[in-house]
């Protein structure tokens, strides 16, 4: 799908800190045409048309990359609540500016067919999106929709190794995919729990304790994630293919693909950020169901020492795994999470989050921040660097952060079409408060100053890994 025109109105940015994935500097960003066309020295003369942006004392940071987000995802007998322009909207207002979404095809629906019916609803954002395909099973006309899915610039494509009967596809698809999207310049990503394992834990718990959502981390152990991961990548590795894995909860699945960086396989971990601020004392709560997700919330110890990779540089993105569902959704069989919907809503709270957490509290570099939420989500999808960067020639998505804004988390002042969010009541320091997509301001302190749809279907380029970047 060709580019749709926007406007043409001269911006500088001036006054703030800039932001990359591997520096910080004060500079003044200069944008036309939707795009920044120049990286200047404080003060530096432009045209006298040009309208200023006031960054002083901020962050300018290329807008997030969320490479995780499904949007009105239907999973069994429920749906999530959000349209691309909910979505999108509340993405803006926690400073994504890109949202990479799923065509996960329903029963009987073919990989091809899925992914045109999400991509048709791209217009309806705020902003713009991207697509992963989804294989359940491979059938002879699997590599040929593959190498329609590419041509059209979709190359990731997602697989799971459990939901028996759903999503869950075998090892004989995994390794065909594999074959086939690295020949096309893309990449397998998956979801690897050991569906034997969890469907064992499921059934003991069922027959001990109990299965309801109180007990939702006994049902899906951490055992599960690792023996799956390390099966998953000893097919990558006999086909020499690149395969990244989505929401990794735990230390020892995300050491494991780094240990196979080390064997020369190219591999990336995910996390995301309920699993690296949350831990599984939400269970013992009043509302337990509220945070059933997939895998589930691991123990305090876990989250902190998986939130050490991010400092180790073996994390290569965080993403959310937005699943907008409400807690009536999430009530219906709270007694039984195997019918339940898995998933927490976080698109919108990702970035301030984290940046709250790691950043402000923690140390982590802001370049770091920028490199996990935008640019390695970008490089990770073949959206770099028109997304994920500021350099010239970059879309003119930009997040103006308020490092200094102290606020807290409720319900009432998000913008997610659900009833909830897991981080009701956390006080967060730090916060978008300007937001810059195309170019146009869509989000000026803190509020929504243009609502026009401008969401553009992104097309991937062909993957290439052969440059050096933190993984």
């Amino acid at each position: 799908m060709a580019d749709l025109p926007r406007e043409h109105t001269m911006k500088v940015v001036r006054g703030g800190t800039v932001v990359e994935s591997h520096w910080a500097a004060p500079a003044d960003l200069l944008i036309d045409d939707g795009r920044v066309v120049a990286v200047l020295t404080p003060g530096s003369e432009v045209d006298a048309a040009a309208e200023v942006i006031d960054a002083t004392g901020k962050l300018v940071m290329p807008g997030g990359v969320d490479p995780h987000c499904h949007v009105g995802f239907t999973s069994g007998e429920f749906t999530s609540l959000d349209s691309y322009l909910e979505c999108t909207t509340a993405a803006v207002f926690g400073g994504t500016t890109t949202i990479i979404d799923f065509a996960i095809p329903r029963p009987g629906q073919e990989p091809l067919d899925a992914a045109e019916v999400q991509r048709a609803k791209a217009s309806s954002g705020l902003c713009d999106s991207a697509l992963h395909a989804c294989v359940v099973e491979w059938t002879d006309t699997t590599a040929d929709q593959l190498k329609t899915l590419a041509d059209g610039g979709i190359r990731t494509v997602k697989m799971f190794t459990t939901y028996a009967g759903e999503t869950m596809a075998n090892e004989h698809t995994i390794l065909n995919t594999m074959q086939a999207t690295r020949d096309l310049g893309g990449m397998v990503i998956i979801h690897c729990e050991s569906d034997a394992i969890v469907t064992d834990a499921q059934n003991l718990a069922a027959a001990s304790d109990g299965v309801d959502a109180a007990h939702m981390s006994q049902t899906r152990p951490e055992l599960a994630e690792t023996a799956s991961v390390a099966a998953i990548l000893a097919i990558a590795e006999s086909q020499n293919a690149p395969v990244y894995f989505v929401h990794q909860s735990t230390p020892a699945a995300v050491e494991l693909v780094a240990d196979a960086r080390k064997r020369g396989l190219v591999a990336f971990t995910e996390s995301v950020a309920h699993h690296l601020i949350l831990d599984d004392s939400a269970y013992g709560g009043e509302q337990p169901e509220r945070f059933v997700c997939c895998p589930p919330l691991r123990s305090a110890e876990v989250v902190e020492e998986l939130g050490r990779h991010l400092f180790t540089g073996h994390i290569t993105t965080i993403g959310s795994d937005h699943c907008c569902y409400d807690t009536a959704q999430k009530q219906v069989h709270s007694h039984d999470v195997r019918h339940m919907p898995n998933g927490l809503p976080g698109v919108e709270t990702r970035l301030p989050v984290i940046y709250s957490h790691y950043v402000d509290g923690l140390g982590l570099t802001a370049s770091r921040f920028v490199e996990l939420t935008s640019s390695n989500p970008a490089r990770t999808n073949g959206l770099f660097p028109r997304k994920g960067s500021l350099m010239p020639g970059s879309d003119a998505d930009i997040a103006i952060w308020d490092p200094e804004l102290e606020w807290t988390v409720t319900t009432e002042t998000l913008h997610m079409a659900t009833d909830y969010t897991p981080y009701e009541g956390y006080r967060l320091r730090g916060k978008p408060v300007t937001v810059i997509v195309g170019g146009e301001i869509v989000v000026r302190d803190g509020e929504l100053v243009d609502a026009t749809p401008r969401g553009r279907h992104l097309e991937a380029a062909p993957l290439d890994f052969s440059g050096a970047f933190s993984m």
